[in-house]
Parts: structure tokens; C-alpha cells; sequence
């Protein structure tokens, strides 16, 4: 029998405390108020004292309400069903499909014990050239993509879940607008990728308790797929909005703030969900990109800076594409060596060529006279960033390559790239007449 209690001693917002014995941090309990039965969850304890965060809000709890906890954590229902489904950031349906109820698993578990990990080793195929050829995406990597506000960083992750070569896709949306919502829905549904995406969805009208748990729900749910052989990608947006649900709940505690107010264990927090990316031994992986906006752009706030630390690198997203420099795959040269024999070839080649036409740049606006080799760098920067950085360039990574060599072969000679004589002789594109003549 679970233990009911019916006197509240304080209710602060939307946090309760009441005194009880026998409660574990994290447990569940349902408090009945003249509005009817709503879920808590246990946030803080203090000897007796028991802090509760209610999901729907404090609205109709009275110091009268009864509270009965439950004598579990949370935890989410695990099966096939979950596949082309929505629910909310507690597990609910959000798409008015059936309540699913079996198999249940609890969230925010432990990492995976590094010793069962497999060293990253497989390529994450996106169809995006300034990932697949740039910085690529390995399996079981944490990469996060740092972006200000205003950039497409919601429709990447769309293109991205469309074209991932990955078994099962999840998506985990915390403080979401509507319209992002139905239009993450809407793409995944419209070109048949809904069918293998489960979406855990927190709106920014949503209890804030929700947000705190879309990562861990998410991550549960992919942990059980792995472990029955499914390659999963996990897309998390946006972990600042995380951060900030944290944060608001640490004030509401009154517990002393660190940085610009967020928790002193934010690091502690982002970690133990990055660092379920897995790739198990004899089974699947889960792969994680995560969203992680930067407030007035500074990447020196509480949430990148640390962020940084904990992830294998990182893409920032600006003017609509994804930079070439500051992003980083630091996991990339597990997988891009085995790729083709000129994979790291064009990589290097182009960004060094792009790095000097940046310059050009420079030179031109300043009023330099160009040279001949300015404009052919001026040629190919503006072709690079058309054909090779525009977010809507979708080609396997093999065209994409096959690409970087036409662009550089119809702006500069052969001897002009540094490129050696060997792959010059095997990749190089040959002129219509020496074609023929061949």
C-alpha cells in the first residue's frame, strides 16, 4: 500500500512540500485537488521534508489536497508501437492515437559502463556535403549544433531525420512552438520518414517539470531499441531551453545559483544525457545531435561553454549553413579514411582553397588590385558556398566528392592545388577533347 498524505505545508508556484518518510528523489506521486488528479514528481529532499514539482501546475491544490505517492520513478512504455507516434514530454499521446502501456522502462538511468562501449567506427550518412565530406557524423558520436536565434536549425534536423541512413529516428523537442512542431510533423510525415521517428514533444505552453524529461525519455527509448540491434539517431532540441527549465526550478528551490543563474551542476546534468551515446557490442548504437542555441550569440555562455566540454565537437550553424571553420567532427578520422581513397583529400583541399578565397575577400574589399589567382579563388568560393555549403544540396557522399573535384578542376589547374600526381591522375575530371582522345 502507497502512503497518502493530506496536509501541504507550502506551495510555491508550482512546487509543493509536504512532510513524509520512506520517499525516494525522483519518485512519482498524484496529488488530488478540487481540479482532479494531476502528477508530481519528487525534486528535493530535505529530512522529512518533500519537494514536489506538479506537471499541470498548482492551480485547484489546496494545503488540504491529498498526495499519494507511487513508489516508482518515471518511466515510458517501450514497444514497435511507439514507431510513427507523437506523445508529450511525460509520454502521453499528443497525436490522439491509442494510450500505450506496456513494457515499462525507467528513464534517467545510469550511462553505459565504458567498458561494453565499441570504439566509434561507422559513418552516419546525412546526404549533406558539409557533414558527410567536411565533418562527419560517426556512429554513436555527440555532436551539438550551436546556432543563434533565427537560423534554420529546426530544418536541418528535418532533412537530417529525413536522410540518415540510421534504423530509427527520435526526436526529443523541449519549448518547441507550435508551428515547429506541426512542421517537424508535417516533413517526416509527407516524405514517409514518420513511420521509423517517434517524437517526445514539449511546447513552450507545456509544464516545465516536461521539458526536464523529453532527453531522458528519448534516450530510454533509444537505449531499448539499441539494444535490439537498431542503429538510432537521436535529435534533441533545443538543450538550451533544457538548461533553462533547470534553471527556473533551481530559483523556485532558492538554491544558490551559479553562472548567469543556472545550477551549479549543469555540467553534471548535460553529461549524464550525452553521454548515452553507445555503440553496444553485438547490437545497434545511439548516435545524438542536439541543438544547442546561443543566447545573443555568444558561445561563452553557461550552455555551449559547458556543452563544449562534454561533446566530440561540434557544427555552428550561421547564415543559414553550416561554417567550415569552428565546426569539428573530432571523431571524423575514424571514418573518412575508409570512406574512398580521396575523401580526406577534397576535405582538406577545399577548406584550404575556401580559408584563401575568405582572404581574397578581404583583400577586394579594401581595394586591392586582384590578381589572376584572386579571381579564380573568387570563382571558386562563390561555387563552393553555392554548391557544397547551401543546406539544400542533398547528394549522396560520393557525388558530393565527384562534385568538389569538378569545382576545383573548372577554377584552377591541377598543379595549383597541391593535390599529388596520383590522385590528380585517378580523380581529376578530364576536358571533353582529352575524353576523346583517350
Amino acid at each position: 500500500m502507497h502512503k497518502v498524505y493530506h496536509r501541504i505545508e507550502q506551495i510555491v508556484g508550482n512546487v509543493i512540500t509536504v512532510r513524509a518518510d520512506g520517499v525516494a528523489y525522483g519518485e512519482l506521486a498524484q496529488v488530488t485537488g478540487s481540479l482532479g488528479v494531476s502528477l508530481a514528481q519528487v525534486i528535493r529532499l530535505e529530512g522529512e521534508k518533500v519537494f514536489l514539482q506538479v506537471f499541470s501546475g498548482s492551480r485547484g491544490i489546496s494545503t488540504e489536497s491529498r498526495i499519494r505517492f507511487l513508489g516508482h520513478k518515471m518511466d515510458v512504455s517501450f514497444s514497435d508501437a511507439l514507431l510513427g507516434r507523437v506523445f508529450d514530454g511525460a509520454g502521453r499521446p499528443r497525436d490522439n492515437g491509442p494510450e500505450i502501456d506496456e513494457n515499462r522502462i525507467a528513464i534517467g538511468g545510469p550511462s553505459v559502463n565504458p567498458a561494453k562501449r565499441i570504439f566509434p567506427r561507422k559513418m552516419v550518412r546525412t546526404g549533406i556535403p558539409m557533414i558527410d565530406v567536411f565533418n562527419t557524423l560517426v556512429e554513436s558520436q555527440k555532436l551539438p549544433i550551436f546556432a543563434a536565434a533565427g537560423e534554420p536549425y529546426n530544418e536541418l534536423l528535418a532533412r537530417i531525420a529525413l536522410q540518415a541512413e540510421v534504423d530509427v529516428i527520435i526526436l526529443g523537442g523541449m519549448g518547441l512552438k507550435n508551428d515547429d512542431y506541426l512542421q517537424f510533423r508535417e516533413t517526416l510525415e509527407a516524405n514517409g520518414a514518420l513511420s521509423r521517428s517517434i517524437l517526445f514533444i514539449h511546447t513552450a505552453a507545456d509544464p516545465t517539470v516536461e521539458c526536464q524529461m523529453v532527453p531522458d525519455i528519448s534516450l530510454a527509448v533509444a537505449e531499448q531499441f539499441a539494444l535490439k540491434g537498431k542503429r538510432v539517431l537521436v535529435l534533441l532540441t533545443d538543450m538550451t531551453s533544457f538548461a533553462d527549465a533547470l534553471k527556473e526550478i533551481a530559483i523556485t528551490m532558492e538554491q544558490i545559483p551559479s553562472n548567469r543563474g543556472y545550477p551549479g551542476d549543469l555540467y553534471s546534468q548535460l553529461a549524464s544525457r550525452y553521454e548515452k551515446a553507445v555503440d553496444f557490442e553485438g547490437a545497434g548504437s545511439i548516435t545524438i545531435l542536439a541543438v544547442t542555441t546561443m543566447p545573443g550569440d555568444d558561445v561563452t555562455h553557461p550552455v555551449p561553454d559547458n556543452t563544449g566540454y562534454i561533446t566530440e565537437g561540434q557544427f555552428y550553424l550561421r547564415n543559414g549553413r553550416i561554417e567550415p571553420f569552428g565546426s569539428l567532427s573530432r571523431l571524423k578520422q575514424n571514418v573518412n579514411g575508409k570512406t574512398r581513397e580521396d575523401h580526406r583529400t577534397v576535405m582538406n583541399t577545399m577548406i584550404q582553397l575556401y580559408a584563401s578565397y575568405k582572404e581574397t575577400l578581404e583583400k577586394q574589399s579594401m581595394g586591392f588590385r586582384m590578381s589572376a589567382w584572386d579571381k579564380k579563388l573568387l570563382k571558386y568560393g562563390v561555387r563552393f558556398e553555392k554548391e557544397m555549403m547551401d543546406l539544400s544540396v542533398n547528394i549522396p557522399l560520393e557525388g558530393a566528392l565527384d562534385l568538389g573535384w569538378q569545382i576545383m578542376a573548372d577554377c584552377f589547374e591541377p598543379d595549383e592545388t597541391g593535390i599529388s600526381s596520383k590522385l590528380i591522375a585517378t580523380f581529376w575530371p578530364k576536358k571533353a577533347g582529352e575524353a576523346a582522345g583517350a
